[in-house]
């Protein structure tokens, strides 16, 4: 059965969807991916590449005729905005594609280790789906910042229950979408909380190899078996790889000390490394296309080159190394994560 996703991102975020997109490959076989451009650069490139499955929309075409939109991107930062798009994008896909009955929203950040057939057959014939961050029992707190519900996948039926979820969600982020925890809220994700006593026939997803996240590994045993990751009882769907940053070409900042002190092998080897093997050939792919190298951060509208350990302060290099050493930061060496 054919499945259909929609995804956004800028220039900077690009490898991370060509990686997004390279495990659906591999994953799902038989799928369309609508990628909301958010700036030329990507919608240039992404055109250039050519890619079998993927639909790639112009952000001057979802935004042509939509004065709601332009009136909200005038009052807010770039990363506000793009959350501001989260669910104008499926209604976009809905409106014009109208055979498409059933759509996933999934961030950009996103890598299949395995197939997601059995999400959809949790799903069944469900209006509307979502995932709970699962946080650890000592971190609730966080729950009550950034929601219950993480915005890395969300599946919505073409039906009464699914567009009118969009379109009250849509409203709700035109109106107020700011990259704080403030009024109770944060950026487009928290108004997914009440969506299960809001709307009918609305499906929490319970597999916990599903939006795997940094959040979850002080909760789940992470264990490799029979070739596959398993983060408790079930297998490793998909990671959700959010705040992953690059320090240096040979060094990458997960983030998870945010949850735990170190990490351990099976995390970083065959979590992580795969997921940074791909961002470098995805990477690699890109700047053979264009000037600079892409792997940024899309927090910022710069489109940074590669960074380079040129005048790396001696402290700063120790400290660095120490991490590593720590499991905090993930070295990588040749074609091996470390």
């Amino acid at each position: 059965m054919k499945r259909h996703f929609c995804t956004y991102f800028d220039r900077n975020y690009l490898p991370r969807g060509l990686a997004l997109y390279r495990s659906l490959q591999e994953q799902c076989p038989d799928f369309i991916l609508w990628v909301l451009c958010l700036d030329d650069d990507a919608y240039t490139l992404l055109s250039r590449l050519d890619l079998p499955c993927v639909e790639p929309i112009a952000l001057a075409d979802f935004e042509q005729g939509d004065d709601e939109l332009s009136q909200a991107k005038a009052d807010r930062s770039l990363i506000e905005y793009y959350f501001t798009c989260t669910p104008s994008l499926p209604l976009y896909v809905f409106s014009h594609w109208p055979e498409v009955e059933q759509l996933t929203y999934l961030d950009a950040d996103l890598y299949f280790f395995a197939s997601p057939e059995p999400l959809f057959a949790e799903i069944g014939d469900a209006s509307i789906a979502l995932i709970s961050h699962r946080f650890p029992p000592d971190a609730q707190e966080q729950a009550d910042q950034f929601g219950i519900y993480n915005v890395g996948w969300l599946t919505f039926r073409r039906d009464e229950n699914g567009l009118a979820c969009l379109r009250r969600w849509r409203g709700q982020t035109i109106a107020w979408c700011s990259d704080t925890t403030a009024n109770g809220q944060f950026g487009d994700q928290k108004y997914l909380d009440d969506w299960p006593e809001s709307f009918e026939n609305v499906r929490i997803i319970q597999h916990t190899g599903a939006n795997a996240g940094p959040w979850n590994l002080p909760t789940y045993p992470i264990t490799r078996r029979g070739g596959q990751v398993w983060i408790g009882d079930d297998p490793l769907i998909f990671f959700h790889f959010q705040s992953l940053k690059r320090v240096r070409p040979w060094l990458w900042n997960p983030r998870y000390p945010e949850y735990i002190r170190s990490a351990s092998a099976v995390v970083r080897r065959d979590i992580y490394a795969p997921y940074i093997r791909e961002l470098r050939v995805a990477d690699a792919q890109v700047a053979a296309l264009s000037s600079a190298s892409a792997a940024g951060d899309v927090r910022t509208s710069r489109i940074a080159g590669p960074a380079t350990s040129a005048g790396l302060p001696l402290l700063r290099g120790w400290r660095l190394l120490k991490g590593t050493l720590r499991g905090r930061y993930i070295y990588w060496f040749g074609n091996r994560a470390l």
